[in-house]
């Protein structure tokens, strides 16, 4: 599959007509509220649906209930195993590569802030954690799994910002087309799969092709399940290369948006790091990962730590000596990623579930009070001949 231009500007004016004619019948109706109120006992697949769900959710709910029949279960198998190997350095890519990366297109943190507000980081975050550790446990798409109602909710989700960008008339679509678009949707699976294997190779962490291939794939099937048009998502990762290349050139850039949800990331987990004297490691992972012009635009600070996260892939590749070596080592750092993974979510959750919910309305301090400027498209600069 051949990206271009014109083919890139199609996909944003299209959004998801499934999500979207079930949104505008729940707003059209008054039925929002309690379609929330009721989805809250929903959190498992296989639940009953409960009475007094409005119609036109309950056959949504019902249509979206299980996962593509073209899914590989090996191959999914395959991603479970690579993420249980590597859960540590995943997360960490996804929190300081993947996050900061939607913060570096202008739009998306726009959107970002309109979804979740500029004053609840740790929500949007924890929201983002959990999605990631329901879609890799043993059970995820059986009954009992949690991962198909949370994807099921966060379709409305964006449906739902889709709704209120357009009624209100918040959102300049003939420049910017679709809110929360094809072209938007397939670049965030790509940050999530495509950019955290990036980060993993820049950590120094070894995967096989076959492993990598296999996480790529998970994340194909969780676009397909929150509706992304499967006609156009990249199928490889060469195709994924090219298509994430394309993206970042039309759109990436620095906004006043994006360097506020990148501090307010920073802040967050500088309060998970233990100490003061470790904290400034935070924005130096967040540099290292995406590079000092990514960085330079979302305004994170260069600290002393620059330089010593540096030689993480030295670090890691001592540890993974000892994996590679000792079954019994193997098995200790699998535990010591998997408990880190699980108190990373606790701390941002504070013990909670977190709910996807629609929201009823968009409050007017959520960043989005006008048309999105139009960002210059960035040109890379010419490379510097050494005589």
């Amino acid at each position: 599959m051949t990206y271009s231009e014109a083919s890139m500007d199609s996909l944003r004016q299209t959004g998801d007509e499934l999500a979207d004619a079930v949104v505008a019948t729940l707003f059209e109706r008054g039925e929002v509220g309690t379609f929330n109120s009721l989805m809250r006992y929903v959190s498992t697949a296989g639940t009953p649906l409960p009475d007094g769900l409005p119609e036109v959710a309950r056959e949504y709910l019902q249509a979206t209930s299980v996962p593509p029949a073209w899914v590989d279960w090996g191959e999914m198998e395959k991603a479970r195993l690579f993420f249980i190997d590597n859960n540590v350095h995943i997360s960490t890519a996804l929190s300081f590569a993947a996050m900061p990366a939607c913060y570096v297109v202008p739009h998306v943190a726009k959107l970002l802030s309109a979804t979740h507000g500029l004053n609840y980081p740790s929500k949007r975050m924890a929201e983002t954690g959990q999605f990631t550790v329901y879609l890799m446990q043993p059970d995820a798409f059986e009954a009992g799994g949690r991962f198909i109602p949370a994807a099921q909710k966060v379709r409305l989700l964006h449906a739902s910002i889709r709704h209120h960008l357009k009624r209100e008339n918040r959102w300049d679509s003939e420049a910017h087309g679709t809110p929360i678009c094809q072209e938007d949707m397939i670049g965030g699976q790509l940050f999530f799969s495509l950019l955290v294997l990036d980060s993993l190779h820049r950590l120094g962490i070894h995967m096989s092709t076959e492993g990598a291939e296999a996480y790529y794939y998970a994340w194909r099937v969780v676009g397909a399940i929150l509706g992304v048009d499967q006609d156009a998502v990249p199928r490889t990762l060469e195709e994924a290369r090219q298509f994430q290349d394309l993206y970042m050139l039309r759109h990436m850039g620095p906004s006043d948006e994006g360097a506020h949800l990148t501090r307010q990331l920073i802040d967050l987990y500088e309060e998970v790091v233990p100490g003061t004297f470790f904290a400034p490691i935070v924005s130096a992972l967040v540099r290292y990962l995406i590079g000092d012009t990514c960085a330079d635009w979302l305004r994170v600070p260069r600290t002393a730590w620059d330089s010593v996260v540096k030689t993480a892939p030295t670090l890691l590749g001592v540890l993974e000596t000892i994996e590679d070596r000792s079954p019994l080592g193997a098995w200790a750092l699998d535990r010591l990623g998997h408990l880190t993974t699980i108190f990373e979510l606790s701390s941002l959750t504070r013990g909670r579930v977190m709910h996807y919910a629609i929201p009823e309305q968009l409050k007017k301090d959520y960043g989005v009070t006008g048309a999105v400027p139009r960002t210059h498209r960035w040109t890379p600069p010419a490379p510097t001949v050494t005589p």
